[in-house]
């Protein structure tokens, strides 16, 4: 196959996978909590192609001999960008906006009996009957996984409640009817320190991956810190970070190179073409 035609075909699988990528992110614009992936590119091998073998023009040259033919390009990586989304005020006292970035809710998820827990910025969440307690509630989210305090555990709270309350220190406080504080525990944060080894778990949740595999140990890509009110804003719910205007600018770019390839693959085809024309 023509050098043309591979680099231009390879080049094009990447551009749609970035497309997609773009679409991606438009399309939870505004999903509570998202964060945006952004894909950059970077060059495939490149061969020598020596097409001139006469040494007598090697005198007084000054590059190197032959041309260099590259295979296309690929895409390098698509990192997570933990850039902070705008704050929306909702009223609801179960609605926690994050004020950091870097920083998630540890949710507990429970699967054929087995609980798992995962990461979110989506601080939208809601009361549900405790399993453990029909006479209590517990807090959970829009799919029913149960937010955990700072020591693991899951929020209690009883029925006899006007007002939940979120205190300068990352305490959350259960107002009674008959107007006493009950303390339901801390509410803890965790903070990344290396976002890009999260890997998505849909919902714009993330998954801690094995570390062991990688080779780093816990201390060095998390540790738990405190909700307090510098870091978190009760009433309040994060949105994406997705600018609609700039993903639709970088998708119209993309997709004019897209049909740069595109038109250059149907060259190669057309010379080719010419080329077998002469042959009969």
């Amino acid at each position: 196959m023509n050098l043309s035609m591979i680099s231009a075909s390879v080049t094009m699988g990447q551009l749609q996978r970035k497309m997609d990528t773009l679409s991606h992110n438009m399309a939870n614009s505004n999903t509570t909590g998202f964060k945006r992936r952004e894909a950059t590119f970077s060059d495939l091998l490149f061969q020598q192609v020596n097409n001139n073998t006469d040494t007598r023009y090697e005198t007084g040259r000054l590059t190197p001999n032959g041309i260099r033919v590259g295979a296309g390009a690929k895409i390098a990586q698509t990192a997570l960008r933990m850039e902070q989304g705008a704050i929306m005020q909702t009223g609801r006292e179960l609605d926690f906006a994050i004020a950091e970035r870097d920083h998630f809710f540890e949710v507990e998820s429970v699967e054929n009996g087995q609980a798992t827990s995962y990461l979110t910025r989506d601080g939208s969440f809601y009361l549900s009957e405790d399993p453990q307690n029909p006479n209590a509630l517990t807090i959970v989210n829009a799919k029913g996984d149960f937010l955990l305090d700072g020591g693991g555990n899951r929020f209690t709270l009883p029925m006899n409640f006007s007002e939940i309350k979120l205190s300068a220190t990352g305490e959350l406080e259960a107002i009674l009817n008959d107007g006493t504080t009950e303390d339901l525990g801390q509410l803890q944060l965790i903070r990344v320190l290396k976002p890009h080894l999260l890997e998505a778990a849909g919902d714009s949740g993330f998954k801690i991956p094995d570390l062991a595999g990688l080779g780093f140990a816990e201390a060095d890509v998390f540790e738990q810190v405190a909700g307090d009110e510098g870091r978190l804003i009760q009433s309040s719910l994060e949105t994406s970070n997705v600018n609609i205007g700039q993903e639709m600018t970088e998708l119209v770019n993309t997709q004019r190179h897209y049909q740069f390839n595109a038109r250059a693959l149907s060259m190669a085809d057309e010379m080719n073409g010419l080329i077998n024309g002469i042959r009969r």
